[in-house]
């Protein structure tokens, strides 16, 4: 399970919160890693995707920010509903260096630019808002007017809380600069062998599935869990639910969703986050 970052400069030398983890869990126990840039973190998945392709091992491995768009984002975008087609968009227009400084700022309001109707990406730090990049959505940003939603279905769905907008980019439990920098490391994770994404791709027989997750439907868990780093619990503890739950055969019923869905994506788990934390005792 992957928590990713955002950040435009390296994490913190001692392991911290709001940085990228990487959790895994499998029948030899359980790993936790922190890497303070994108770049070491791509690396690192490289490398276990190799080694567990090689082992002839099935892998799953979740990131913490949304695949896709609501629908009709795509096709005014790219021209085509396909979300693959965003994320190869996307990689070659988000500039990432080895040392975290990044773009996503510039992409975003070039994406409003471009779309031409205020929207639809916004921020909450007056400071880094311009013509194109609002500060704030309120009067700002009519969502019917530019002819895709706010929210997604799973977002929509009441089964996950009340996740933020893809939109935001700034503020406390913002996803949407994660997913400008995520996505990109999909398409090209994507194209190694054996990789499958769901649920955009058939993932039945696929040696290697990457996936949206949402550590938070295990809150409960990493507040018991007394961690001082809750990223980290997050990681370990949903990478544990999540190979129990495969083990006992219990996955294929979360990866049954709504045609939308291979359009928008969704969150692994959705739903079932009863079944979740029961995996966990």
């Amino acid at each position: 399970i992957v928590d990713w970052s955002a950040s435009a400069v390296p994490s913190s030398a001692r392991p911290s919160r709001d940085a990228i983890w990487i959790g895994s869990y499998s029948r030899i126990g359980q790993t936790a890693d922190y890497f303070r840039t994108r770049s070491d973190a791509e690396t690192a998945l490289r490398s276990l995707i190799e080694t567990e392709r090689a082992s002839g091992r099935r892998l799953l491995v979740g990131f913490d920010f949304a695949m896709g768009y609501p629908a009709g984002f795509a096709r005014q975008l790219v021209g085509s509903d396909d979300p693959k087609i965003v994320w190869e968009w996307l990689e070659r227009t988000i500039i990432d260096s080895s040392n975290n400084l990044n773009n996503r700022l510039q992409a975003a309001a070039h994406i409003n630019a471009y779309i031409g109707k205020g929207g639809p990406f916004w921020v909450v730090n007056a400071n880094l808002s311009n013509k194109y990049l609002p500060f704030g959505k309120t009067g700002k940003i009519d969502f019917s007017d530019l002819g895709f939603a706010e929210h997604r279905r799973v977002e929509k769905s009441g089964t996950v809380g009340t996740p933020k907008s893809v939109w935001q980019l700034t503020g406390p439990g913002s996803v949407g600069s994660q997913s400008l920098m995520g996505l990109p490391l999909i398409h090209r994770l994507s194209k190694l062998q054996g990789v499958a994404v769901w649920p955009f791709e058939p993932c039945i027989t696929a040696p290697v599935v990457l996936a949206e997750v949402y550590p938070s439907l295990l809150a409960a868990a990493v507040r018991a869990s007394g961690d001082a780093i809750p990223d980290r619990a997050q990681v370990t503890l949903l990478a544990r639910a999540l190979w129990r739950l495969a083990q006992a055969g219990r996955l294929d019923a979360m990866m049954q969703v709504p045609e939308i869905a291979r359009e928008e994506g969704w969150i692994l788990g959705a739903g079932h986050q009863d079944a979740l934390l029961d995996a966990l005792r």
